[in-house]
Formats: C-alpha cells, sequence, structure tokens
C-alpha cells in the first residue's frame, strides 16, 4: 500500500530569489521531488520511438520490460532529430521544438536558483561548462491501459532514478506516479505523487547527486501500470556532453570526503544507457 504524499511547491514567479533558493534546497535534501509552477513562464542519437516493453528501467527485475511506449526528442540544433511528415502531422515538429526551448528556458532559470541554494553563483552551471550545449532531451511517454498488468513485477517504468541534474515532468492527470525516499528501507515504502493542475512536477537526477555528494536527492520513483492509458511528457535536463561533474567544494569535507570521481557526463550516460537497454 502507498500514501498520498504533499510535496513542496516552488513559484518561479517569485521576485525574492534567495528565499526560493532556500526552499529549493529544503525540498532537495528532503524530498527529491518537488512542484514547480509554470503558469508565468509562458513569455519565456536517442531520438524517436521507443517500443513497449523496449526498456527495463530496473534490471532486477526478470520481466521483459516497461509497459509504455515513448518518442525522444534532442536539441534541435543538432539535427538528430527523426520526425514525422507535415502531411502525417501537421505542426507537429513546429509545436515540439517550440515546447522544448520553453521548458529548456524554465530549467535554466531553476538550475540558477538550485546554483544559489547551493551558496553558488547564479550562473555556476554555466560557468562549468554544463550549460554550453546541454544535451536535454523531451520524451513523450504512453502508458496502454489496456495491457494484463497481472503478471507480478510488470510496470508502466519500474523502479529507477533519473541520469541527468533535474526532470520536469508533465502528465494527464492519471495516477501512477510513486516515490521511495529510503531505498535501504525494506520492505519498501513507495508513496503516491499526485500531479497538480499548472504546475510541473520535478525531481533530482544522478548528476545533480554526484555534484552535491548526495546531499540533494536523486529520489527512486516507478510508474504503476495505470487502469487507463496514461500520458505523460518528460523533460531531462542534462549537462553538456563534456562536461566533468565533480562533487563540489561546499558538499565535501574531511569528514564526509567525495563519494563519487569525476566523470564525463557522455561516458556516465553512455554506460547507464548501456545497462537499461542491455546493449
Amino acid at each position: 500500500m502507498s500514501d498520498a504524499l504533499q510535496l513542496p511547491v516552488i513559484d518561479l514567479s517569485s521576485l525574492d530569489r534567495f528565499s526560493t533558493a532556500n526552499s529549493i534546497r529544503q525540498a532537495c535534501t528532503d524530498h527529491g521531488f518537488f512542484y514547480l509552477e509554470k503558469m508565468k513562464l509562458v513569455k519565456k542519437n536517442h531520438r524517436g520511438y521507443t517500443s513497449l516493453y523496449a526498456e527495463k528501467l530496473d534490471t532486477t527485475l526478470s520481466t521483459k520490460g516497461d509497459s509504455k511506449e515513448s518518442f525522444y526528442v534532442g536539441p534541435p540544433a543538432d539535427g538528430l532529430n527523426q520526425w514525422p511528415s507535415e502531411e502525417d502531422l501537421p505542426s507537429w515538429r513546429s509545436t515540439m521544438e517550440t515546447y522544448y526551448q520553453k521548458v529548456l528556458s524554465a530549467g535554466t532559470k531553476l538550475l540558477s536558483l538550485i546554483a544559489l541554494s547551493l551558496k553558488l553563483d547564479e550562473d555556476f552551471f554555466r560557468k562549468v561548462g554544463a550549460l554550453n550545449e546541454p544535451f536535454a532531451s523531451l520524451r513523450l511517454l504512453h502508458y496502454p491501459g489496456d495491457l494484463d498488468s497481472s503478471t507480478e513485477g510488470i510496470y508502466g517504468a519500474s523502479a529507477h532514478s533519473d541520469y541527468g541534474m533535474i526532470t520536469l515532468l508533465v502528465t494527464d492527470g492519471v495516477p501512477g506516479l510513486q516515490i521511495c525516499r529510503d531505498r535501504s528501507k525494506q520492505p519498501a515504502v513507495w508513496e503516491d505523487v499526485p500531479s497538480m493542475k499548472g504546475a510541473f512536477i520535478v525531481n533530482i537526477g544522478d548528476t545533480m547527486e554526484r555534484w552535491t555528494n548526495c546531499l540533494f536527492r536523486s529520489t527512486l520513483h516507478r510508474v504503476l501500470p495505470p487502469r487507463q492509458e496514461r500520458y505523460s511528457v518528460a523533460f531531462f535536463m542534462n549537462p553538456s556532453k563534456d562536461c566533468i561533474v565533480e562533487c563540489l567544494e561546499s558538499c565535501c569535507t574531511d569528514a564526509c570526503p567525495p563519494r563519487f570521481p569525476p566523470v564525463k557526463y557522455i561516458d556516465y550516460l553512455e554506460e547507464r544507457l548501456r545497462v537499461t537497454y542491455g546493449v
């Protein structure tokens, strides 16, 4: 059984940036997940379709894969995206590219506040090269609701953590997302994360956890097999491919030395994808 979770809400439109940064710090250390209100932000060759069961996020499971299908969109400027024809889906490409840029802008603004919350300069992530050419990706997700979910271990998305810095998620309101705040606790306690109209659900990824020496939590999460079909759109805010991710000086001490060695982001990502897709 799971309990519904009340996550903190972060408002990017607040003029008090330091108060907002402190709120983000609290959310990142307590939950690793929070809501980000987006209504006032309007003014501001891993691509294409992946089929049902093509991905298994929890590699310890013996099942054939997760019950979802998806479509990946990466940085529009690199020319690697695969698009349906304009005849098949009029204006779809332009809509996706516009959405990509707007959420990238929101994610960039959020990262400046996360930097403040870590007692760093607002443009820290830009200075270290994370935002030179951010390797961000947009993923359109569909969870079919008419599948036989009686098989034990089949999930819409099995238990996992995200690879990058932060993830900004919107859903159609159909429940299914759950988080486990304590990985070591057995049996695991899973809590429902309700959607909030007009807000992103934001979670911390593994790269940010590495940067902060586990101060900010990359929380384990999953999607249950929905009883009705479910749609969501996830934006993975990843650093530039050549960015070196290493423990922040402010997040380690003699008593708490760095837990992870420095790593180039593209090397880290490729290894994670290799494990996930079994290639």
